[in-house]
C-alpha cells in the first residue's frame, strides 16, 4: 500500500530555498511515475514537477523551469523537490502523488492514483 508523507514546507522570503520531500511509508515505490502538484487558495491544482522512478526522466512546468529540481533517492523510497529563487507566486499547498499506470500525461492530475496530505509553502515578499 503506497502510503506518501511530504515534509519540508514553511515560510520563506522571495529568492530563498526549500527542498520538499516525499516518502513512500509502505515502500513499494517500484515502476511508477511521481509527481508534484500545488495548488493556491481560490485555484486549480497544477503540475509542478515529474520524474520516472525508473530511468529518472524529469518534466517540468515552465513557471519553475530553472529554478526547481525534482529527485529521488531509492534506498530511502523518497522523493525530493528542491526549489531556489522562490517567488510570492509559488505560495501553494504543495502535493507529492504516484502514478502507477502512465495511461495519461504527466501532468494531469488524474492520472496520480495516490496523493499525500500536502505540505504549505508561503513565500514573502
Amino acid at each position: 500500500q503506497v502510503q506518501l508523507v511530504e515534509s519540508g514546507g514553511g515560510l520563506v522570503q522571495a529568492g530563498g530555498s526549500l527542498r520538499l520531500s516525499c516518502a513512500d511509508t509502505g515502500r513499494t515505490f517500484s515502476n511508477y511515475r511521481m509527481g508534484w502538484f500545488r495548488q493556491a487558495p481560490g485555484k486549480e491544482r497544477e503540475f509542478v514537477a515529474a520524474i520516472n522512478w525508473i530511468g529518472g526522466n524529469t518534466y517540468y512546468a515552465d513557471s519553475v523551469k530553472g529554478r526547481f529540481t525534482i529527485s529521488r533517492d531509492n534506498a530511502d523510497n523518497t522523493v525530493y523537490l528542491q526549489m531556489n529563487s522562490l517567488k510570492p507566486e509559488d505560495t501553494a499547498v504543495y502535493y507529492c502523488a504516484a502514478d502507477p499506470y502512465f495511461s495519461m500525461p504527466y501532468s494531469y492530475p488524474l492520472a496520480y492514483k495516490y496523493w499525500g496530505q500536502g505540505t504549505q509553502v508561503t513565500v514573502s515578499s
